[in-house]
């Protein structure tokens, strides 16, 4: 009798403790970083750069070889937004850059040190949204193939 009770009351403590642990998923305080938006107070992506066979900036219908920057939509994630901006030169995606990342503790700071390089890589020799996840940062690679292929898209890129 006296081993089941020591047991009932262990495992109740345990689960007690199980329980009540707190994994943090917003910024300090519980508070997500504000939105990027667009003059209509949507988030949105943008394209600034010329096209082939014409001047000048703003999106274009058809599909885009000029060379400019596309900045992809902002991608909730539940750690914090992610947006990436993509720069394309002849038509090909030559750089991937992480405008945003969740950083609302250390842990997100390192995870994102460690994800967004290989990430971005990928990005580069895809020249696609169409990337691996990176193991341990799977949020974050979510809202980043989300946010790429909103710049794509916004970019008039296959």
């Amino acid at each position: 009798m006296r081993r089941i009770t020591l047991w009932l009351l262990s495992t109740v403590a345990v689960l007690v403790l199980l329980f009540s642990y707190k994994t943090s998923t917003m910024g300090p305080g519980g508070e997500s970083s504000a939105v990027a938006t667009g003059s209509d107070g949507s988030a949105g992506n943008s394209w600034t750069g010329t096209d082939a066979g014409s001047t000048g900036s703003g999106p274009v219908s058809g599909s885009s070889s000029g060379d400019g920057t596309a900045t992809g939509s902002v991608a909730q994630t539940r750690w914090g937004p992610v947006q990436v901006q993509i720069t394309v030169s002849g038509g090909r995606i030559t750089d991937v850059r992480a405008v945003r990342v969740p950083d609302g503790n250390r842990r997100d700071q390192e995870i994102n040190d460690y994800a967004v390089p290989i990430l971005r890589q990928e990005a580069l020799a895809a020249q696609s949204a169409q990337i691996d996840t990176v193991s341990g940062a799977t949020v974050t690679s979510d809202g980043y193939r989300e946010s790429l292929q909103s710049a794509i898209d916004a970019a008039h890129l296959k």
